[in-house]
C-alpha cells in the first residue's frame, strides 16, 4: 500500500509549524512534502530588529532545505498555482499545481500527488492596492527580511543627515484603509524611536503614526481593556499614554490614497482629506491571497467554491452576511477544514476570516477604512499544530478533526520591544485572551480581564530577546524543538 501524502503550501510560521509535527507524528507510513516559492525560513518578529539595522538578514533567515533533509521532510521549491482536489479526468488522485522558483528553472511547472493538504501559503503583500506603495515605490516595509534590510539602509542614511544638523520626518504605519498587522507597525515605531534616541539624534526627528484604526490601539481586535495595578484601562489610553512620553503624534482613520516622492495623500473616515511630507515612510501593505486556482476533474474552475473574494480559502466559519451586532465568537473557525473537501485545510494567514473583529466603517465615499484581523505568530503557529494534528489522526483512522484552535478559545502575547541590548532595551508586553471577543462568556469586555494585561519595561524586552533565540532554535527542528511552546 502506498504511503500516505501529506503536502503543506507554505513554509512560514503555520506551514513550517505543521510540517515540523507532521513529521514528527507520523511513521514511515506516510510522506510529507513542503511546497515554498522561498529557499529560506523567515522569523518575521524579528524583521522590526533589522529594519532599524540592530540584526542582519543572516539573522533572521536559515535554508530549508538542509533542516528538511536532515528530519526526512520532502522540499521543493515552488509556487503553488493551482489545486486539483478531484484529480483529471479519470484519475482522481487530488493534485496541486506548482511552478518551480530555482533559479534556471523558468517557472517550470509540475503536479504534487496529495492526500491530505495543508494551504499555510500566507498572503500576498498588495503593495499594488495603494499607487506609489512599497519598495519599489516611495515607502519601506518590514514584512520580509529583504524589505527590512532596505528601510535599515534609508533610516541609516536618515540619521547621517541628523548628525549634520538637518531635522527629518518619520512616517510610520499602515499603507491602505484595510491593513492588517498594525502590532508589527507599532512595534517598528518605537524601536525607530529608541534608536533615534540611542544614536543622540531624537532631537531632530519628527514622528508620525498613520493607522486605519479608529483609535490607537485597536490592533485590528476592536480594542482592549487592559488589567494594570488593580484597573482596568482600554488599550486607547495605553497606547496614546505610551505615544505621548515619546513624543509621537498620531493619525487615526485615515486611509492611504497615494505616496509620491516625500508625500503621501489619506482620506479620513468622515470623507475629508489630508496630506502629509515625510523624509521616510514605513507603511504597511494590506494582505491578499496569493491567487490560488481551484479546479474539479473536468478542468471548470472552482475557484469561488474553495475561496473567498480576498483570494483567502474557506474554511469551517460562518461567512453568513449579517450585521456587526449580530457576529459572535462561534463564527471562527475551529478546526480550518475545508467544507468543500475534507482532506484539505487552512492554516495561519491563508484562511478566511468569516468577519473583521473590529466594527466595519466607510467613509461618506464608500471608502472601507477598517482593520483586518491579525492572525500572524502565535496564533498561525498554534493553528498550524492543531491542522497537523487533526491529519495525523484521521490518517490513523478518525473520521474528521480532533483537534481545534479557534481564535475566539486562544489567547495571545504581543511583545513590542525596542532595542536588541538586553541592558538598555524595553518593552510594551500586551497579553489577550481571547484574541476574538466572546460577549456570551464575558459580556462586560468580550475578554477575561484576568489574563489580559499590559506592562512597558525591561523585563518585557528580555523575554523578547529570550524567544527569538527560543524560536530560531525550534524553527532549526534542533534538540528539544518541540517542547518549545508554540
Amino acid at each position: 500500500m502506498a504511503a500516505t501524502r501529506v503536502v503543506v503550501l507554505g513554509a512560514g510560521v503555520a506551514g513550517h509549524t505543521a510540517a515540523s509535527f507532521l513529521r514528527k507524528w507520523l511513521g514511515s507510513e506516510a510522506e510529507v512534502t513542503v511546497v515554498s516559492p522561498k529557499p529560506d525560513y523567515n522569523w518575521i518578529p524579528s524583521n522590526i530588529w533589522v529594519g532599524v539595522g540592530l540584526l542582519q538578514p543572516r539573522q533572521v533567515l536559515f535554508p530549508l532545505a538542509p533542516v528538511y533533509a536532515r528530519h526526512g521532510i520532502a522540499f521543493r521549491q515552488a509556487r503553488a498555482v493551482a489545486l486539483h482536489p478531484e484529480g483529471e479526468g479519470d484519475a482522481t488522485q487530488p493534485f496541486v499545481e506548482v511552478e518551480s522558483t530555482l533559479p534556471g528553472e523558468g517557472g517550470l511547472r509540475s503536479r504534487v500527488p496529495y492526500d491530505f493538504l495543508i494551504n499555510a501559503t500566507g498572503p500576498k503583500l498588495a503593495f499594488e492596492a495603494t499607487p506609489g506603495l512599497g519598495p519599489e515605490g516611495h515607502s519601506f516595509s518590514v514584512c520580509t527580511a529583504e524589505h527590512a534590510h532596505q528601510a535599515a539602509g534609508a533610516f541609516e542614511e536618515q540619521v547621517q543627515r541628523m548628525k549634520r544638523g538637518e531635522h527629518k520626518r518619520f512616517l510610520v504605519g499602515v499603507g491602505h484603509g484595510l491593513c492588517t498587522c498594525q502590532g508589527a507597525a507599532f512595534e517598528y515605531l518605537v524601536n525607530l524611536e529608541f534608536e533615534l534616541r540611542a544614536r543622540g539624534v531624537r532631537d531632530k526627528a519628527e514622528i508620525v503614526y498613520l493607522t486605519n484604526e479608529y483609535e490607537l490601539g485597536d490592533f485590528g481586535m476592536d480594542g482592549i481593556h487592559i488589567r494594570r495595578g488593580g484597573y482596568v484601562t482600554p488599550s486607547k489610553i495605553f497606547t496614546e499614554s505610551l505615544f505621548a512620553e515619546r513624543g509621537i503624534e498620531w493619525i487615526t482613520r485615515a486611509h492611504v490614497q497615494g505616496l509620491e516622492p516625500g508625500r503621501a495623500t489619506y482620506e479620513f473616515l468622515d470623507g475629508t482629506e489630508g496630506e502629509i511630507a515625510f523624509d521616510m515612510a514605513m507603511l504597511l501593505p494590506p494582505f491578499r491571497g496569493v491567487g490560488l486556482k481551484a479546479l474539479d476533474r473536468a478542468g471548470v474552475d472552482i475557484t469561488d467554491r474553495l475561496f473567498a473574494p480576498s483570494g483567502f480559502m474557506k474554511v469551517d466559519a460562518d461567512y453568513g452576511a449579517k450585521p456587526y451586532e449580530a457576529w459572535r465568537a462561534a463564527d471562527w473557525p475551529r478546526t480550518y477544514q475545508s467544507p468543500a473537501y475534507p482532506n484539505l485545510f487552512a492554516a495561519g494567514i491563508a484562511f478566511a476570516p468569516p468577519h473583521p473583529v473590529s466594527k466595519p466603517r466607510q467613509s461618506p465615499k464608500g471608502t472601507s477604512i477598517t482593520p483586518a484581523p491579525p492572525r500572524t505568530g502565535m496564533p498561525s503557529a498554534m493553528i498550524g499544530k492543531a491542522v497537523a494534528h487533526s491529519i495525523v489522526d484521521m490518517i490513523g483512522g478518525r473520521p474528521g478533526p480532533t483537534h481545534t484552535a479557534s481564535m475566539a478559545e486562544m489567547g495571545a502575547a504581543c511583545v513590542a520591544s525596542a532595542g536588541a541590548n538586553p541592558f538598555t532595551g524595553t518593552a510594551a508586553s500586551i497579553t489577550v485572551f481571547p484574541i476574538v471577543p466572546d460577549f456570551e462568556r464575558y459580556p462586560d469586555y468580550g475578554r477575561d480581564v484576568r489574563r489580559t494585561f499590559g506592562e512597558i519595561g525591561l523585563a518585557g524586552h528580555w523575554i523578547k530577546i529570550v524567544l527569538h533565540h527560543l524560536f530560531l532554535h525550534k524553527a532549526r527542528m534542533r534538540p528539544l524543538w518541540s517542547l518549545i511552546p508554540e
